[in-house]
């Protein structure tokens, strides 16, 4: 056990060096996202918690349980923008949520980092992606400069498929993105954004 932990840290470290890498080389700023988007949901949870029983809230369990995407905060700061969806709808990339909704909209008020082990747990949880209803969740808050950005989430399908542990790692990668989105100029692409038909989400499920 001890063993098979020791191996996935050293997996997320070696990844926070190569997704450096990969995210400064990116073509802009959601490319750099992107970078961190794709690789999290291999590099965070436990595996084995889609095998035990009750494991998902939806019956029969999704084709894909895992998904990522960055929640940045419009220059309004009424929405969190969908940006680097991975396994979202492809009608929810660049969807605007807004800010005060569900979990996300909890981590945009309180600046804090929240994992869900379990959701059902959680009356406050509402269904954002569309794809799947989350058993757990990842949360982390972006900064730069002590400003709040968005949120980087990652959800899995089973319940009890993410710890402490990924929590922590999940911080790092979130440290990355920010770091990533502003060298890449970020804030300068979101305010000049066109919002003009993005589709708006008020309520969860």
């Amino acid at each position: 056990m001890a063993e098979g932990r020791n191996s996935r840290a050293e997996d997320c470290l070696l990844a926070l060096g190569r997704l450096a890498l990969d995210g400064g080389a990116a073509a802009g700023p959601e490319e750099a996202l992107w970078t961190i988007t794709r690789s999290l949901p291999a590099l965070l949870g436990d595996p084995a918690a889609a095998l035990r029983p009750n494991a998902f809230r939806e019956t029969p369990p999704p084709p894909i349980g895992v998904a990522a995407a960055a929640f940045l905060r419009m220059p309004d700061g009424r929405h969190h923008l969908i940006a680097a969806p991975v396994n979202f709808p492809a009608a929810q990339h660049h969807e605007l949520v807004e800010i005060t909704l569900g979990h996300p909209g909890e981590v945009a008020r309180t600046r804090r980092p929240l994992l869900l082990h379990d959701t059902a747990l959680h009356s406050g949880f509402v269904k954002i992606l569309q794809n799947f209803r989350a058993g757990s969740a990842l949360f982390a808050p972006l900064f730069w400069h002590g400003d709040y950005l968005g949120v980087l989430i990652c959800a899995n399908a089973a319940r009890g498929s993410f710890s402490e542990r990924d929590l922590v790692a999940h911080q790092a990668f979130a440290g990355l993105a920010a770091a990533l989105w502003v060298a890449q100029g970020g804030p300068a692409w979101l305010a000049a954004l066109d919002t003009t038909g993005l589709p708006v989400r008020r309520d969860g499920s």
